[in-house]
């Protein structure tokens, strides 16, 4: 195993900006600040979390829920994260249902027979041996198939050819992804065989978007797999099914293999620059350490995970504890159904109340363009002045509305400050869920400039003292 590379002795020397507590709160406060800064601008060439997911998705490859490589991944991470000199490196266990693509393949047969470039959706189930074959029936919108009669869908592959719309913020995921989570069930339930979507993707390449699909029983607890064979057409191959749909009926053979198992294990990695006077108190860090199976998951998500462990390392080769603790979380099973977030959550629900700042990097790698924050309204002026610092590298203010981000979404739930740094999104679902989610996506000085806003941040957060929770001031 390569040594992740430690960042070089200038950029220590840069970092070294604090000092002894100040006289006043105010000459405390600026110094914090000041040292926030040089953190930042040591993280504009900071190499440690670059190498991170270079290691990651060279050494490991895809890491897909629940399975063997997933394990790896974990072992690697805590070793890694060991001899770089963390504390408290540890993986918190939980288990999965577990889903595995054996083989995928679809066919025009007929007068027209000619071969579809499919990938099966995340839970699918397994045609019987030998593929199926049946008509397609052709939706614009997942609304369409909801309100369609039964006798319409009953026996037939449902087509789901909805697209979806290029953002800066990736918002067009959220509409988009509706089709791939509800089509398998609600196709299910209407008598449908199978179900077949676009692409939840803003490119048009001839490759797949892969994703998961809505498996929990009437219960609520997720299944290995649903109720019907599901996959995803590339962007041109739902271009070519709607024109021969125009020419007349047209007839599919679908042929999905998969592996299951009930449970399976999985868990979070936890790491942590250990606080000091309040080191009870913790600033979270988060990405997801899983992937999808086709690409080798750097940009969803390895370059989180590089980013959270450059931000945090540069904060602890400052002399010196922070205050409070920062803590890494390298989640595991998050593409599947967020299974690490709500581990984390219940296995530490006795300390949430000492969380004092949260975030989480899963939106790729590149710049951070804005700074959104969920601070109680007596906070604000702390998001101002963390914007302050972070303007300079090309962060504009946000709302007061953030989410976090997927896996850290119950954390804020449950009355966690959080913050999201907001990426550029525009190309990011070209390469999402897709074979081509790879390291040369990654654009170094973008990455390293998200290194920069993360360590600023959560070296603020660790510093400060600031209660993200500050109510309003009453109204004299």
């Amino acid at each position: 195993m390569r040594p992740v590379a430690l960042v070089a002795i200038g950029a220590l020397a840069a970092c070294q900006m604090m000092t002894a507590a100040a006289e006043t709160p105010a000459d405390r406060e600026a110094e914090i600040l000041k040292t926030a800064t040089s953190l930042a601008n040591a993280g504009t060439w900071d190499n440690v979390g670059l190498q991170f997911v270079e290691d990651l998705t060279t050494e490991i490859g895809p890491r897909l829920a629940g399975s063997p490589d997933e394990k790896r991944a974990r072992d690697w991470a805590v070793a890694e994260l060991t001899e770089m000199g963390f504390a408290n490196v540890h993986v918190e266990d939980f288990t999965v249902p577990y889903w595995k693509r054996t083989h995928e393949t679809a066919r025009v047969v007929g007068a027209s027979a000619q071969p579809l470039i499919i990938t099966a959706l995340g839970g699918s189930a397994p045609t019987p041996e030998g593929g199926l074959e049946a008509d397609i029936v052709r939706f614009e919108l997942l609304a369409d198939m909801l309100a369609a009669d039964d006798v319409d869908v009953a026996g037939k592959i449902v087509f789901i050819d909805e697209y979806m719309t290029r953002t800066q913020t990736g918002a067009g995921y959220g509409l988009a992804v509706a089709k791939r989570a509800a089509c398998p069930k609600a196709a299910a339930a209407k008598g449908a065989v199978a179900c077949l979507i676009r692409s939840v993707g803003t490119d048009h390449f001839r490759r797949p978007h892969t994703g998961g699909i809505d498996r929990r029983g009437p219960d609520g607890v997720a299944k290995p797999m649903g109720p019907i064979p599901a996959a995803a057409l590339s962007a041109p191959d739902g271009d070519q099914l709607a024109r021969l749909l125009e020419r007349g009926p047209v007839t599919v053979n679908l042929d999905i293999g998969v592996e299951t198992a009930d449970a399976a294990p999985s868990g979070n990695v936890i790491a942590e620059v250990e606080g000091g006077a309040n080191k009870d108190e913790i600033v979270l860090l988060g990405c997801h350490l899983d992937s999808w199976d086709l690409g080798t998951g750097a940009i969803d998500d390895g370059a989180g995970c590089g980013i959270v462990v450059g931000a945090a390392k540069l904060i602890d080769q400052l002399p010196g504890k922070p205050d409070r603790t920062i803590r890494v979380v390298l989640y595991g099973s998050e593409e599947i159904g967020l299974f690490g977030g709500d581990a984390y959550a219940r296995q530490h629900a006795d300390e949430l109340d000492k969380h004092v700042l949260a975030s989480e990097s899963d939106h790729g790698a590149s710049y951070i363009w804005q700074f959104q924050t969920k601070f109680g309204e007596g906070a604000l002026d702390y998001a101002n002045k963390i914007q302050g610092v972070l303007a300079r590298y090309g962060v504009a203010a946000g709302d007061n509305l953030a989410g976090g981000g997927p896996d850290i979404g119950v954390l804020a739930r449950s009355g966690v400050p959080v913050v999201t740094p907001a990426q550029d999104g525009w190309d990011y679902f070209d390469y999402h869920h897709t074979p081509d989610d790879t390291f040369d996506k990654i654009e170094p000085d973008a990455f390293r400039q998200n290194v920069s806003v993360y360590a600023a941040f959560a070296y603020i957060a660790a510093e400060s003292g600031w209660d993200f929770r500050k109510p309003a001031d009453p109204e004299e």
